[in-house]
């Protein structure tokens, strides 16, 4: 049974992804900061609590896991805020930029080589963010640009094995990740994709021959939409 590596496993896009790789016959190990055995009820399923906007949690999880088989990794935890540069606190943005970007290439750092050897796949969450630019954005999308570009140079790098790498770019998505913002995705079907969404592009990837790789996968609401919260 090949075995996956999924980060932000507890929520949104992270779960819909661990519940399609459970239903393909993965065995895959979920990462966040409060997975537990219940989330999934499978023995296939295996939780590791970690916070991976902390370096030392990150290090310690990177430790445990780097002489493990693997075939696949997700790097799909991440967050968001988005204000006026000069009204973020310097810990937003520490934390933003090690969650989005450093805990990713820690852990294909510690995984790379079973990764190469299992010809495996690295897969990349990343952000409409990472190709465009808007305001109050800056950090977020610079770390995403950043996970853009990790990917595409370790997709050049890696050619001469079998790793598939690919960068997934969503636009706005029906998760949890905007419970703490003040917007949030359209009601409205057409105008915001869902967790479902990136899971399918996930398995699209997978059922790909072999010779062939998206390498970028941009995937969009058809038309644009956005709610605004109420103060």
């Amino acid at each position: 049974m090949k075995r996956a590596i999924i980060t932000g496993a507890s929520s949104g896009i992270g779960k819909e992804i661990c519940k399609r790789l459970l239903e393909l016959h993965y065995e895959v190990i979920g990462i966040s900061r409060s997975i537990t055995d219940e989330e999934f009820n499978t023995p296939h399923f295996t939780p590791l609590q970690a916070n991976l906007s902390d370096e030392k949690s990150t290090l310690l999880t990177c430790n445990s896991l780097k002489d493990e088989k693997i075939d696949m990794l997700i790097n799909c935890a991440g967050f968001g805020r988005f204000e006026p540069h000069e009204e973020l606190s310097p810990k937003t943005i520490t934390d933003m930029t090690f969650l989005n970007l450093t805990a990713p290439m820690l852990l294909t750092n510690a995984l790379l080589r079973s990764l190469k050897k299992n010809d495996g796949y690295l897969i990349n969450i990343n952000s409409i963010e990472a190709i465009k630019t808007s305001k109050f954005a800056g950090v977020y999308s610079a770390t995403k640009a950043g996970l853009k570009a990790f990917s595409d140079s370790l997709f050049e790098e890696t050619r001469k094995s079998g790793l598939s790498v690919t960068n997934i770019n969503p636009d706005m998505t029906q998760t949890s990740f905007y419970d703490e913002l003040r917007f949030d995705t359209s009601d409205k079907e057409e105008e915001r994709l869902l967790a479902s969404d990136i899971a399918d592009a996930v398995e699209h990837i997978l059922t790909m021959r072999k010779g062939a790789v998206i390498s970028d996968y941009t995937i969009r609401s058809l038309k644009f939409g956005i709610s605004k919260k109420s103060k």
